[in-house]
């Protein structure tokens, strides 16, 4: 089996289709999914979608992008909410991107401490999106790491090598999606084949970013498939046993996520 460790079920582009999408996955061997927040307000939506899948869950948190429109969310209110849903298995998605300039620094710098302090409290995988913005997270995640240690995930991994070998060398898991399988990517490859078998994890970031099998069309969970099996080849293993592992370190990672 595998596990699609970070998609977007409650996007508007699965509105018509979640019942397939969901099937289609469950028929690849995706027999779980984490569905990811980017914005608190919008939770409710998230929990009713892992009551009416029992296969899906989810995460609370606000992505970088939205930081701005959340500031009045503390880490108390976070942690609150994930000890208050058992399908609440992951802190995020938050972090930093300097790609697009929607929100300050400054903004993101605050939401991405607070969630910090939830995964901390909580130990609940802290979920972080990065983008451009490399050092700056590769010395927020050490200095946090000296006040104690949390789990954390580098999701949709495309970063440079320095912040991939840090995340490893604090205990973090880096996971990787259909990005690994764009031709261009050599150089993110090259990152995956030295990231320690027990680190890896796989996603889709649906709707975003189909593997190259799919490339142009609507990601979806099922899709996830591709990826492993790229990241097989890099790894010099088995499509199987690559799912083997990355489902082992789902849900060493994600702790309170129980195989179904």
């Amino acid at each position: 089996m595998l596990i699609d460790t970070h998609c977007h079920l409650d996007f508007a582009d699965f509105e018509e289709e979640r019942d397939d999408l969901v099937k289609r996955a469950h028929d690849a061997g995706v027999k779980q999914m984490v569905t990811i927040s980017t914005r608190v307000a919008k939770l409710e939506g998230l929990l009713a979608l892992t009551t009416r899948y029992p296969s899906v869950f989810c995460s609370v948190g606000t992505h970088p992008n939205n930081a701005g429109d959340e500031l009045d969310i503390t880490a108390d209110d976070l942690v609150r909410l994930a000890e208050a849903h058992e399908k609440v298995v992951a802190i995020g998605e938050c972090g930093l991107d300097y790609f697009y300039d929607t929100q300050t620094p400054e903004d993101q710098k605050t939401g991405f401490l607070r969630h910090i302090e939830a995964a901390r409290r909580t130990q609940l995988p802290l979920v972080i999106h990065s983008r451009s913005a490399d050092d700056d997270m590769a010395a927020i995640l050490r200095q946090e790491t000296e006040k104690g240690a949390f789990p954390f995930i580098l999701h949709c991994f495309s970063a440079g090598e320095m912040l991939a070998k840090t995340g490893v060398e604090l205990g973090g898991f880096i996971s990787f999606s259909g990005i690994l399988t764009f031709p261009k990517s050599q150089e993110l490859r090259d990152i995956a084949r030295d990231v320690p078998l027990d680190r890896l994890l796989v996603e889709t970031d649906a709707p975003y970013l189909a593997p190259k099998r799919w490339r142009g069309k609507r990601n979806e969970p099922s899709y996830v498939v591709n990826t492993a099996e790229v990241l097989a080849e890099v790894k010099g293993l088995s499509y199987a046993e690559m799912a083997e592992i990355t489902t082992a370190n789902a849900f060493r990672c994600f702790s309170k996520m129980p195989r179904l």
